[in-house]
């Protein structure tokens, strides 16, 4: 049997708590801009008297962006999305309302969509929580017995939405900063972390290195793209920071190629110029303020070191746009990138029709036992399905953990702010202060790694539902105690239905991955520009990145999965090498040397 491999630490105590406590670039700012909208929807809700606040509260944490336009644009799509839901509602209250069979029917067929959704097309991030609402509307409405006031149950339904809608568009363009200033901090970030490294690396930096390069260029692209839409900036800086994006990456790649040979030969050492590292240091401070730098001079490196010569390189063109002839041939390539709102495969994967029973198995069944044991407090158990499905057993196993202790965490903070915070309480203002405190907890951990990010959605999910009910203060503990219960309910059923029924392997999405970033890196390897050269070598460091994953969740799976995964080793092996090759790529006297390597790999892999 293989031995498990992992390209990353395992996330034993101490690790998670080094991520908890890891204070990235933004981290901070982020969360306070999620828990100032999370409390300004309470206070919406408080205002107009909206029954289950804490579903507003918690899709306003779900939904929330880095920057303004992604919110506002989101906000709208979301109401828009919506408000055809809720018309469809209209039908649906209608034919299942007195009728118990009817209200299973649709809520099934509800579910199947949102799980299809969610896994099958770009509406990912929404769909499990408009499945979560609209479901859990359905299955409230149907314990309405008068028409009237089901009608007046379902506009409140529309509220869950519109209200966390509203505080996206009316109070991200006053709190949350443009898509350009998070791009320029971003490559700020990239130049800073590039000098630490060449100029006293260690293993933490070079950790924040990898980490930062497998993330590629997609978020920075997204927020030049937004930007754009913003229609404040001129078109030549934009061009300038899009021609930095890359550059950055590549910087930051051939910095970390460096202290990989410190580290491989520490008796012949080069040592970085001080040059280099101040002009990356400038370059770093213009763009955290908001500017870019233009005229960069190529600062003075030792001839011996490719490395050093090839940053140096990058410099003087690092916001400067290199016209090409090339604009005519690459216009076939975008247009084949472009994919529509449904995956390629849709309709011919039977994997996202099983994902899409699996989840709506876990939803019946909860459903089943909530009207079963007519305990009304237990209802989190149904919201909970369509929070934590996840495809794969690697990942239902990794994040099991995170999801129970975010549970008892955000529980354990509601219950004890019942028992000696609310009884104190003796205005809106001071109960706003404790909701603003246990958010601000929740996205903090919420905006970390995303080896943790799912315990802070949880320990949201879990304080907002015990300290949410009704309007103002509650010093109700039974609710508190039945919704943490019916959390864990949903959270044991959805790992039970998903581990038993067509479980699916991280590992036999391994090979794929590793084909993709194989792909990617040859693509770099044959690119007839610098600049697409760089931009290749992003792509290949995002496509690693998702083959590191897979990795590593396949190698948590349990020992009777993990006996058949002869290769996994033999994968993690082949990613360091990619790792490896992609930044030897960057360097033009290394490449041929490169390649040759890059062709075996493809052999072995093929």
């Amino acid at each position: 049997m293989a031995k498990p491999a992992t390209n990353s630490p395992a996330l034993t105590a101490g690790r998670i708590w080094q991520l908890v406590t890891d204070r990235a670039p933004g981290r901070g700012g982020a969360a306070l801009r999620v828990a100032a909208a999370c409390t300004t929807t309470v206070l919406v809700g408080e205002i107009w008297q909206v029954p289950d606040i804490a579903v507003p509260a918690l899709v306003t944490m779900a939904l929330w962006q880095k920057d303004r336009v992604t919110n506002v644009l989101a906000g709208l799509g979301v109401n828009i999305l919506f408000g055809l839901i809720i018309l469809i509602m209209f039908g649906l209250v209608r034919l299942t309302l007195d009728h118990p069979m009817g209200l299973v029917v649709a809520t099934a067929a509800l579910s199947f969509g949102f799980f299809f959704l969610g896994s099958a097309s770009k509406l990912k991030p929404v769909a499990y929580m408009l499945g979560l609402v609209v479901v859990y509307a359905l299955i409230a409405i149907g314990n309405v017995p008068i028409g009237e006031l089901a009608t007046r149950a379902l506009l409140y339904a529309d509220l869950f939405i519109l209200v966390p809608g509203a505080v996206m568009v009316c109070l991200a363009p006053f709190i949350c900063p443009s898509p350009k200033t998070i791009l320029t901090r971003t490559l700020a970030h990239h130049l800073r972390l590039s000098a630490a490294l060449l100029r006293s690396p260690d293993d933490a930096t070079r950790d924040q290195a990898a980490t930062l390069l497998r993330s590629g260029t997609k978020g920075m692209m997204m927020s030049l793209k937004m930007a754009g839409l913003e229609k404040l900036w001129r078109k030549q800086d934009l061009a300038s920071l899009k021609q930095a994006i890359p550059r950055s990456v590549g910087v930051l790649a051939l910095a970390h190629a460096t202290t990989r040979e410190q580290a491989n030969t520490p008796e012949d050492q080069t040592h970085p110029p001080e040059a280099l590292i101040e002009t990356l240091l400038e370059m770093a401070t213009i763009f955290q303020s908001g500017g870019y730098p233009t005229d960069i001079a190529q600062p003075p490196v030792p001839n011996e070191n490719a490395a050093f010569l090839q940053i140096a390189s990058l410099l003087p063109t690092f916001t400067k746009p290199v016209e090409t002839d090339g604009n005519t041939s690459q216009k076939p390539k975008e247009k084949a990138q472009s994919s529509g709102f449904f995956a390629p495969d849709a309709l011919s994967n039977p994997d996202h029709v099983r994902f899409a029973v699996k989840g709506t198995a876990a939803v019946m069944l909860s459903y089943f036992i909530f009207k079963i044991l007519d305990w009304d407090g237990i209802h989190t158990c149904i919201i909970t399905c369509f929070i934590v499905a996840l495809p794969t057993m690697g990942e239902m196993i990794s994040k099991l953990t995170l999801r129970i202790s975010g549970a008892l965490v955000g529980g354990t903070l509601g219950i004890l702010s019942i028992i000696f915070v609310m009884p104190h309480l003796t205005n809106i203002a001071a109960f706003l202060i404790l909701i603003f405190a246990g958010s601000l907890l929740a996205a903090w951990v919420k905006s970390g790694d995303e080896r943790i990010a799912y315990s802070g959605f949880q320990i949201g999910l879990a304080f907002f539902l015990s300290d949410l009910k009704g309007y103002g203060p509650t010093s109700d503990m039974t609710t508190a105690r039945d919704r943490i219960i019916g959390i864990l309910l949903g959270n044991f059923i959805t790992y039970a239905v998903f581990t038993s029924f067509w479980p699916s392997s991280a590992y036999d999405k391994i090979r794929d991955t590793v084909s993709a970033a194989l792909k990617a890196l040859h693509a770099q390897f044959i690119a007839h520009s610098a600049q697409d050269q760089l931009q290749q070598a992003a792509a290949t460091q995002s496509a690693l990145a998702s083959a590191e994953r897979m990795i590593e969740l396949a190698s948590v799976e349990p020992v009777h999965m993990r006996a058949s995964m002869d290769e996994l080793a033999t994968y993690q092996a082949i990613t360091c090498q990619i790792s490896r090759l992609t930044e030897d790529g960057l360097i033009p006297a290394r490449r041929a040397a490169a390649s040759a390597q890059l062709t075996s790999l493809e052999k072995v892999v093929s």
